[in-house]
């Protein structure tokens, strides 16, 4: 490309992503009078096309002529907000941090490196224009999510680094830092769903906690708006939404968990796993429309899935499966691994998804590992099935049962067909 052209490019987008920011800005303070204002689209598009410019001077006059044109930059915004702070007594620094912020992206134009300074400008904005919507989920959370929160920066930042990755014990099954870094993957999926629901409030209803508390705990949610059907008859057809929501948000859970650990995996698992999804979801469109509108306003009696203790019993179960995989692999081959794999199911699809993955990068045939996922979601369905029925009554085990149990049927089938 012509320099003279490039040139202008550049200095177009630092000009652009000036207007961009200062738009949301200026709508941000429309209702201030003319001159009340620290800046508005005008001002930020020229603070834009200085950062620009001052970035294509730098490279003439040496990149200590753009620190000195940044600082003379915060100089001035800061003598503004300095102003205006004795006159509006608002002590926020959004638009003082927001023009900086464009001064610096139109310097990266300058330097060529257009995309990043247009996608930088495009969150900057985002964040900008959702400022009820973030103060709103921010004061939604608990102090203890908080601390569940630093409890996942600890294990991952912290503790996932200085663990040893080598193998260890019977058959090299455990390596402290893999087994570590799938309990990180686990409690952060974990954490999400459940800050999710905690963020979407009761007002969202039934859709919200049954597609994200499915991420936190699909087991959970079923015993709870079980609970609640038996307290609530007239609730069962938006309480079986939930579950099967619920449940059928556990499939590409697993698939994400599973090809995350594995990518050769992701493959053959996709057409069971959408079979099975789309057999627990669709009845829902149906029970939907038949349910009780103005009764979808329950809540999620999800626990916080994060602490250190739990992360630790479940690092212990991942390294007992793991050995117990081995084992039974090397002692009676893929059949053993499918009864493994049948009796995890019970309890919780997480640590066998993690595990057969595991053993399948090591050389464990997809044939096997593929089958085995589903085998233990397809008990895991049917326990879920069960508890519907034992704790929900009639009802909502009949509503729930059928597309859980024909799920159940159809997954693994599927998994041995496309496996092969």
């Amino acid at each position: 490309m012509d320099s003279g052209v490039e040139t202008f490019l550049r200095l177009g987008a630092a000009l652009a992503i000036g207007l961009l920011i200062g738009v949301e800005r200026g709508w941000r303070e429309r209702e201030a009078s003319e001159g009340k204002r620290i800046a508005g689209v005008r001002t930020y598009g020229l603070i834009g096309l200085l950062g620009g410019g001052a970035g294509l001077l730098a490279n003439q006059f040496g990149a200590a002529f753009l620190g000195l044109a940044f600082v003379a930059v915060a100089g001035v915004f800061t003598a503004a907000y300095l102003a205006d702070l004795r006159r509006s007594e608002d002590i926020g620094i959004t638009s003082l941090v927001a023009g900086l912020l464009v001064f610096a992206l139109g310097a990266l134009c300058a330097a060529g490196h257009i995309a990043a300074a247009a996608a930088a400008a495009v969150v900057a904005t985002l964040l900008l224009s959702y400022k009820p919507q973030l103060h709103r989920w921010v004061s939604a959370l608990h102090p203890e999510e908080i601390r569940a929160g630093l409890q996942l920066l600890l294990i991952s930042t912290v503790l996932l680094p200085v663990l040893p990755n080598r193998s260890y014990g019977p058959w090299q099954a455990l390596n402290p830092y893999a087994i570590w870094w799938m309990v990180v993957l686990i409690a952060a999926l974990s954490f999400a769903g459940y800050v999710a629901v905690r963020i979407g409030g009761v007002k969202r209803g039934i859709v919200f906690t049954g597609l994200f508390g499915g991420l936190a705990s699909s087991t959970a949610v079923t015993l709870h708006f079980s609970r609640l059907g038996r307290s609530e008859p007239k609730l069962a057809s938006t309480l079986s939404s939930g579950i099967l929501l619920a449940s059928g948000t556990m499939l590409p859970r697993m698939v994400l968990v599973a090809s995350v650990v594995n990518v050769d995996l992701l493959r053959p698992m996709l057409v069971p796993a959408a079979a099975m999804a789309i057999l627990l979801y669709a009845p829902v469109f149906f029970y939907w429309r038949s349910s009780d509108e103005n009764a979808v306003d329950v809540g999620s009696s999800l626990k916080n899935p994060l602490d250190l203790r739990s992360a630790l019993a479940f690092g212990v179960l991942l390294a007992v499966i793991l050995v117990l995989g081995k084992g039974l692999q090397e002692w009676t081959g893929s059949g053993g691994v499918l009864a493994l794999a049948a009796a995890s199911g019970v309890m919780d699809i997480d640590a066998i998804t993690l595990s057969l993955a595991k053993l399948g990068r090591e050389g464990l045939a997809t044939r096997v590992v593929v089958p085995g996922l589903f085998i233990a979601a397809a008990v895991n369905s049917l326990v879920k099935a069960g508890l519907a029925a034992t704790i929900g009554g009639r009802e909502i085990g009949r509503r729930v049962g059928i597309p859980l149990a024909a799920a159940a049927v159809s997954g693994p089938t599927l998994a041995w067909l496309f496996a092969g």
